[in-house]
């Protein structure tokens, strides 16, 4: 998030994420509609300003390029940008990027889902195999979308068709769609993840048995979830997870205060907390997985992790 004056302090200045796209909006101080003052399928944001106020520093990237500086000039309708760095210009024409594609879905409830989907670029012959990896976001109140991501580009450019979307619970979409999932992880967010899976199986360019799922933070927390719903996916990574939301709620630095986000505590009412606890589910799990974690994450304690690891192994289930 990021507010800041017009010179005349007429209107407050914000950066909006909506649809996957982050813009710079104006609002005025008196009330009334907003303007959006950035265009386009991009990520705005905005640095300092001159001391007039009329120009500011602003970084801009796309889907298939990391971003660059840039100068704003700011008028009442819209920021004209010029580029002041091409830091990445070499390193974009020497690297085989893919093209993202974004598409809505509708899950079993009507609820449209934005989704993204990015084949191998032209340059890598996809595999016969046609693999492919769903990958999910973090927060869980974020949004994937026109961002560079480097991990997506690299999975292509081997020859998997990567797959991300925003369900419930994203930002970008509305108020109520982000909070369609408070104390209810596992419950809307599952039902249009379901509905992301099914549109994997019916793409003619991904083998439906040859499919992994992989996320951090919350998109570690889906992918157990998912696992321990579901064994259409060979194999599984889940980074910095979250597992255990009532043994979480008393080793995060995040401490949940009783009847907040989640309902109840995790010391004498922790029945809505378990309910959403993907290690809950775990007994169903025959994925195999690989577990990623961090003695320093202060957010998602490392024991999350390691409970998976524990429940798969005393399992029998390929983990590492």
């Amino acid at each position: 998030a990021w507010i800041g004056w017009t010179a005349d302090s007429k209107n407050i200045l914000a950066k909006i994420g909506w649809h996957g796209e982050e813009h710079i909006c104006s609002i005025p101080r008196a009330g009334g509609k907003f303007r959006q003052l950035t265009s386009g399928n991009a990520i705005h944001s905005i640095g300092s300003f001159t001391s007039d106020g009329k120009s500011c520093a602003m970084m801009i990237g796309c889907a298939t390029a990391p971003p660059e500086i840039f100068v704003g000039k700011v008028g009442n309708a819209k920021i004209k940008t010029k580029q002041v760095s091409f830091e990445n210009t070499t390193w974009c024409q020497e690297h085989a990027i893919a093209t993202p594609k974004d598409k809505w879905i509708t899950s079993k409830d009507k609820t449209k889902i934005h989704c993204w989907i990015i084949k191998p670029p032209k340059e890598v012959k996809q595999k016969k195999s046609k693999p492919a990896v769903l990958q999910i976001h973090g927060g869980p109140h974020a949004q994937y979308g026109w961002a560079f991501f480097h991990e997506f580009q690299c999975l292509a450019s081997s020859g998997y068709t990567v797959v991300y979307s925003n369900p419930r619970g994203s930002k970008g979409y509305g108020r109520d769609y982000c909070g369609a999932i408070r104390n209810d992880w596992g419950g809307a967010d599952w039902v249009d993840m379901q509905a992301v899976i099914a549109m994997m199986q019916k793409d003619k360019n991904i083998n439906a048995k040859n499919m992994g799922v992989m996320g951090g933070s919350y998109g570690g927390y889906m992918t157990n979830w998912i696992v321990g719903h579901t064994n259409e996916f060979r194999g599984a990574i889940t980074d910095r997870c979250v597992s255990n939301l009532v043994s979480m709620g008393g080793n995060s630095d995040f401490a949940d205060k009783e009847d907040g986000y989640f309902g109840g505590n995790f010391w004498s009412r922790p029945e809505d907390r378990w309910r959403q606890s993907p290690i809950r589910h775990f007994g169903n799990v025959e994925t195999p997985m690989l577990i990623i974690h961090s003695e320093g994450d202060l957010r998602c304690n490392i024991e999350q992790g390691e409970q998976v690891f524990a429940a798969l192994k005393l399992r029998g289930i390929e983990a590492r």
